[in-house]
């Protein structure tokens, strides 16, 4: 993933101002992991007060995913357990978003099926994340496996998600990502193979 999106270039700032303190990149990777729990837990009450509030943490979690990372880089305490567990916190957050939509639409028309969606849907987007990570290690330090463009990287689109849940749009949303993350998942599976293979393992 991109380390210069607008979002990084945003919280750079805040960043900045950290560094001095005694607060550490891990520190900020945990608030990030629980805001994206707390946005979880909001969105699968399935009350729009909650739903609203849900998205401002979801928000708020992604910029933390940014402000780690640059912390860690003004700091110099880029750590391997750090990376790994900024990782984890991504794939747990990412994934719980779309499992507390599905849980928060269980009374909507999708019914009971609402939930496994979003089961689907999470658990594609955990995969996914888990082989991005292999195929840019595999590639190199810094190399993202989909490059961005226009100050946005591939990993923005999860914004997508606040923005249609205040609009209303939490069933369409939770119908695409039922269909779109497993079908991505595959796709990138496929880069992955083809990455294996032509490396030569």
């Amino acid at each position: 993933m991109s380390r210069n999106t607008w979002i990084h270039r945003i919280v750079r700032r805040p960043a900045r101002m950290l560094a001095p303190t005694p607060v550490t990149p891990n520190h900020v990777t945990t608030l990030r992991l629980l805001t994206g729990l707390g946005a979880a837990g909001a969105y699968a009450s399935g009350d729009p007060a909650w739903v609203f509030s849900g998205g401002l943490l979801f928000v708020l979690s992604m910029a933390l995913d940014r402000v780690d990372g640059e912390l860690a880089r003004f700091t110099g305490q880029m750590t391997d357990w750090g990376h790994r567990f900024d990782l984890i916190c991504d794939a747990v957050v990412n994934a719980g978003i779309l499992i507390g939509i599905g849980i928060g639409l269980r009374e909507s028309d999708l019914g009971i099926w609402a939930i496994s969606m979003g089961l689907l849907a999470g658990l594609a987007v955990a995969v996914i994340l888990g082989l991005v990570v292999q195929m840019e290690n595999r590639e190199g330090h810094g190399k993202p496996a989909f490059e961005g463009a226009g100050g946005f990287d591939p990993d923005d689109a999860i914004l997508a998600v606040p923005i249609a849940m205040w609009l209303g749009w939490n069933e369409p949303l939770l119908i695409a990502a039922a269909i779109g993350a497993p079908a991505f998942a595959i796709y990138v599976y496929w880069r992955f193979r083809t990455l294996t293979k032509r490396d030569g393992s």
